[in-house]
C-alpha cells in the first residue's frame, strides 16, 4: 500500500546539490553538508489535505504525504506523536503571558527523539539499509534501538560513559548493541565514525543523514494542527543539543507557509545551559557557525553538545525566525524541574526543564512580552532521574 508521499528529491542549502530521492546517502556528496527532503506540492490542494487530517490516527503519520516513506508496509511505528498540549495557569516571572507547553515526554520512548527515529529507520528499512549506529547522549540511542528493534535491524549506539544508568539499561534491553566512549557526545561522535568505518553500516547521527529532521518537523505540523493557525504561539522555546528540532520546526513552518495554511511562524528560542552554550553564543556575536565550547559541562545529557553539527542551519532557523537565545545555570534547571512536578503536575528531564527556567529571563529582557503566547517544548520524560540527587550535584 503507497502512502502518497509527495517526496521528490533531495537538495543541500550549503552548495545547492539536488540528487535524486531515492539515492541511499547521508550527508551531501559534493560538500558534506546537510541534505533535506523536498516534496513536489504543485498543483496539490494542501488545503484540502488539511481539513481531511482529523479523520486520520492520531500520531504523526497521519501527515504522510509530507514525509519520505513511500510504502506503509516500511512504516516501523510504536503509535509516537501528537502529544498533548496543555496550558500553564501559574507562572513566576511572566506576568500577562499565556504559557502553555507540548509534552513529548509521553513518546514510545520517552522523548521527543522517537519522532525522527520512527520516520528515519523507516526510511533506512525502505532503502534497504540493514544496520544503523548513532552516537547519542541517551534519548536518540533508546529511540533508535526501539525502532530498529520493530523493524528488524541491527542497531549499534555509541553513549559517552557518564550517560545515566537507566538510559544505558533501556537501550541495552532493546537488543542493541552499546559501546561506552569517554568524554562529550563529540567524541562519542568521532569514535563511532572511526569503529564503523568500512561497515556496511549508516550514520544515524543529528543532521548527518536527511529523514530525522522529517520527523522532528511533525512537532510544527502538530502545534499548527492542535493550536490553529490563528492560536499560533508567539515564541517557542525549545532546549538545544544538536538542533534537530529547530530546524524541523523552521522546516514545517515553511513548508505549511507555501501550501496557504499558515501566514505567520513563531519565533524560536534556543535554550542552552551555561556551562554549553555554543548556540546562544553563536547567536549573540553574530557568528555564521558554532565555534566549538571549551570544557562542556552541565547536569542535562542531551544539551551537552559542544559543537552540534550543521550548526549553520541551526542558527538559520532561528534568525529567519526573529528570534533569539538564552542560557540557564544548572541550578536553575533542578528548581524548573521541581515546579513542574510539584506545581503543574508534569514530569520534565533535565533538558526539557530548560525552556521553563529561561522563560523569565526572556521576559526580563523584553524579548517576550506580556500578551503574548509562549510554547515551552518538553522534549522528555524525568521519570528517570532524581530532582533530590541532581539538588545535591549542582548544591
Amino acid at each position: 500500500m503507497r502512502t502518497g508521499s509527495r517526496l521528490a528529491s533531495l537538495e543541500c542549502r550549503a552548495c545547492c546539490t539536488s540528487i535524486g530521492a531515492e539515492e541511499p546517502v547521508g550527508t551531501c556528496p559534493t560538500c558534506g553538508h546537510t541534505l533535506f527532503a523536498v516534496y513536489d506540492t504543485k498543483g496539490w490542494d494542501g488545503k484540502f489535505w488539511w481539513k481531511g487530517l482529523s479523520g486520520r490516527s492520531a500520531s504523526l503519520w497521519r501527515y504522510r504525504e509530507l514525509l519520505p516513506v513511500r510504502e506503509a508496509e516500511r512504516i516501523s511505528t510504536l503509535g509516537e506523536g501528537f502529544t498533548p498540549i496543555l496550558d500553564l495557569t501559574e507562572f513566576d516571572g511572566a506576568a500577562g503571558v499565556r504559557v502553555s507547553v507540548k509534552d513529548d515526554g509521553v513518546m514510545p520512548t520517552g522523548s521527543f527523539k522517537a519522532r525522527g527515529m520512527a520516520v528515519a529507520v523507516s526510511r533506512a528499512a525502505e532503502l534497504g539499509r540493514q544496520e544503523l549506529f548513532v552516537p547519542s547522549a541517551g534519548n536518540a540511542g533508546t529511540a533508535l534501538s526501539a525502532y530498529a528493534a520493530r523493524a528488524g535491524i541491527t542497531a549499534r549506539v555509541y553513549v559517552p560513559e557518564r550517560t545515566p544508568d537507566p538510559i544505558k539499561k533501556a537501550i541495552r534491553s532493546y537488543g542493541a548493541e552499546l559501546i561506552e566512549i569517554p568524554g562529550t557526545i563529540r567524541e562519542a561522535g568521532e569514535a563511532a565514525r572511526a569503529l564503523e568505518k568500512g561497515r556496511e553500516s549508516f550514520d544515524m547521527s543529528t543532521l548527518r543523514e536527511p529523514y530525522r529532521v522529517e520527523g522532528k518537523k511533525t512537532m510544527g505540523f502538530e502545534i499548527v494542527e492542535q493550536l490553529g493557525p490563528d492560536a499560533l504561539p508567539d515564541a517557542i522555546l525549545y532546549p538545544t543539543g544538536g538542533g534537530t528540532g529547530l530546524v524541523g520546526m523552521a522546516k514545517a513552518f515553511g513548508e505549511l507557509r507555501a501550501l496557504g495554511l499558515i501566514d505567520r511562524s513563531p519565533r524560536l528560542y534556543a535554550i542552552q545551559p551555561e556551562g554549553c552554550a555554543p548556540v546562544v553564543r553563536a547567536l549573540r556575536d553574530g557568528l555564521a557557525k558554532v565555534v566549538p565550547w571549551a570544557d562542556p559541562a552541565t547536569i542535562a545529557p542531551g544539551l551537552l553538545v559542544p559543537s552540534p553539527f550543521a550548526s549553520e542551519r541551526i542558527l538559520e532557523a532561528v534568525r529567519e525566525s526573529r528570534g533569539g537565545g538564552a542560557t540557564v545555570t544548572d541550578r536553575e534547571i533542578v528548581t524548573a524541574m521541581r515546579d513542574l512536578a510539584t506545581r503543574h503536575g508534569l514530569s520534565p528531564s533535565p533538558e526539557a526543564a530548560a525552556p521553563y527556567a529561561a522563560l523569565p529571563k526572556l521576559v526580563a529582557d523584553g524579548s517576550v512580552r506580556s500578551g503574548e503566547r509562549v510554547l515551552l517544548y518538553l522534549t522528555g520524560t524525568g521519570l528517570v532521574y532524581s530532582i533530590d540527587e541532581l539538588e545535591r550535584s549542582v548544591a
